[in-house]
């Protein structure tokens, strides 16, 4: 079957504004238009794709499976004309990258930084967040790669395994925190006090799991979850809870004498991450220059 992309376009423009009005609005184009394009869709897959009510269009169960395919087949269209106009000396496409806050501190700057050095009319969309608003995303065709700490692969979305590293996390607390005057300090010490991280299941939430079942201790109370960078530091900084981070994370706060390293006698978070991507479809051509660019710093960190 032949599926022709301006149907598919209006297809998921319905989906994605909820009504046909609206869609025919985004797409310039009539109402009777659009109800026409999506009639031959229909009548090509000899089923209805939406059920129609006086509130707006509802996918059928045939327009749910079609969703994620014709989504894809658009993205790998726009692909292909981002290929053919760098052929043609018109590389403009976008980098679609969703990255962990470390990452997005520090590694992926300087990547990015490199890319638009050489490709100067390329354009960057990075959105930041931990790992399973990632991959969703990933999932969505959202972004085209995500970086984040290393987690088991899916039938999704799997890990590049070339483009990998390390680094390191620290419980951390503002510089006048309590704790800076107890001799000797161990992380059971830690125990009872205020501590914020983001949510249970996230991966700053469960390496700190693993490095208090390391040393034989129960997680410490959670006083306040969240996925916020800014509230963590805000908490860490104004109200004197501990949390835990990534070095590259506050390398500023730390600069600026805001807050920094808790020193508790031997203990290191070391964590790897690396890059991700779908399993299924072709890489765009700008993300595989940033996935090279990648390649490139973290090798060079590995053999610093």
């Amino acid at each position: 079957m032949t599926f022709n992309l301006q149907q598919l376009h209006a297809f998921t423009t319905i989906v994605e504004s909820g009504s046909l009005g609206r869609a025919a609005e985004l797409l310039h184009v009539t109402q009777p238009a659009l109800s026409r394009s999506i009639k031959r869709l229909e009548d090509q897959l000899g089923t209805p794709l939406f059920e129609r009510h006086s509130k707006g269009m509802q996918l059928t169960a045939i327009g749910e499976t079609l969703l994620p395919h014709a989504t894809l087949l658009l993205r790998e269209a726009d692909n292909a004309r981002e290929e053919i106009d760098a052929m043609r000396g018109l590389a403009k496409g976008t980098i679609r990258v969703g990255a962990v806050a470390s990452i997005a501190t520090l590694v992926l700057p300087l990547a990015v930084s490199g890319v638009l050095a050489r490709w100067p009319n390329l354009r960057v969309q990075i959105i930041e967040g931990v790992w399973d608003r990632l991959a969703d995303s990933l999932l969505k065709q959202e972004i085209d790669l995500a970086l984040s700490m290393a987690v088991p692969d899916t039938d999704e979305i799997t890990a590049i395994a070339d483009c990998c590293w390390e680094d390191l996390s620290y419980v951390v607390a503002a510089l006048d925190h309590p704790l800076r005057n107890k001799a000797n300090l161990c992380l059971a010490d830690t125990l009872g006090l205020p501590w914020c991280l983001p949510p249970r299941g996230t991966g700053p939430f469960e390496h700190l799991e693993r490095v208090f079942a390391e040393q034989g201790l129960g997680m410490p109370e959670i006083a306040v979850e969240t996925r916020s960078i800014t509230v963590l530091k805000s908490l860490v900084t104004r109200a004197g809870f501990l949390s835990w981070m990534a070095a590259p994370m506050y390398d500023t706060e730390s600069a600026a004498g805001v807050f920094d390293t808790l020193p508790i006698a031997g203990l290191v978070g070391r964590r790897t991450l690396t890059a991700f991507r779908r399993r299924r479809g072709i890489l765009p051509s700008p993300a595989v220059r940033l996935l090279e660019q990648l390649r490139l710093l973290t090798a060079d960190r590995d053999n610093g």
